[in-house]
């Protein structure tokens, strides 16, 4: 079992965001269903950007495409955080913005080996370690509700098939949520004055399937293999297949190397 981690908590929090602190409303819940159902009921009862829920524990979380996230006390750190984005921005390519602030923030706190597997996970030694839900707001499609899901350390008793990695870091949850939320900060700040194509490159450079043979996994069409040669400036993926160059949109496709 994972050693106890310092708990969580609000004060904690503001003092690792020292300066920053001003621009986040941090609530840390000790139970939760789903920090996203969470911060999407108070997103539509108006909320501010920069709202942020964590919980201690969470019962009910939801990754991409409905899919469970397994996530343990002590063992894992999950939050949502509200962003409101200025008029005009376009939404398209915001789930690898954000793998990117996250990316960076985790290399800030000495971890190695990260890499962004499109469109929201977050890998370390060629294993998830990390997801990323994010929601638009109905009626609001400049606001975001985005959820974060990260593996501080393997909990005791996943199943053999569950290929997942753990961050093994040392610092406390406050300063780890801290530390992500000031990387989030720039890179939404980011891509709200000039959208994806801001990042692109800082993404790309941490492609964990760029120019390698990959096989795309959709619901309602054949599978489509091809090489990945990368992502355009809207973060649609591009295959390079026998016949033509495919762009590949988020939603209800999933990527499997093969």
């Amino acid at each position: 079992m994972p050693a106890p981690r310092e708990s969580l908590s609000v004060a904690a929090v503001a003092a690792a965001l020292g300066g920053l602190a001003v621009r986040f409303d941090v609530d840390v819940l000790d139970d939760c269903t789903s920090t996203n159902s969470e911060l999407m009921a108070r997103a539509e009862a108006g909320a501010p950007s920069g709202t942020v829920i964590a919980a201690r524990r969470q019962t009910a979380g939801r990754g991409r495409l409905g899919r469970s996230w397994i996530a343990a006390p002590d063992a894992s750190l999950v939050f949502s955080l509200l962003w409101r984005f200025p008029p005009g921005t376009w939404p398209a390519g915001l789930s690898l913005a954000v793998g990117v602030g996250l990316a960076e923030a985790l290399e800030g706190l000495g971890v190695t080996d990260i890499a962004l597997k499109w469109p929201n996970d977050l890998l370390r030694i060629g294993r998830k370690c990390g997801g990323v839900l994010v929601e638009l707001v109905p009626g609001d499609p400049r606001a975001a509700v985005i959820g974060v899901g990260l593996n501080l350390a393997l909990p005791a008793g996943l199943p053999d098939d569950v290929a997942a990695a753990g961050l093994d870091l040392e610092d406390s949850p406050a300063e780890i949520l801290a530390r992500l939320l000031a990387g989030l900060h720039g890179a939404l700040t980011d891509f709200g004055s000039g959208g994806f194509a801001a990042l692109r490159e800082r993404w790309l450079a941490r492609c964990v399937h760029r120019d390698v043979a990959v096989r795309i996994l959709s619901e309602h069409a054949p599978p489509l293999e091809g090489r990945c040669i990368g992502v355009d400036v809207d973060g649609a993926l591009m295959v390079e297949t026998a016949v033509c160059i495919q762009r590949i949109l988020s939603g209800d496709v999933s990527l499997r190397m093969p």
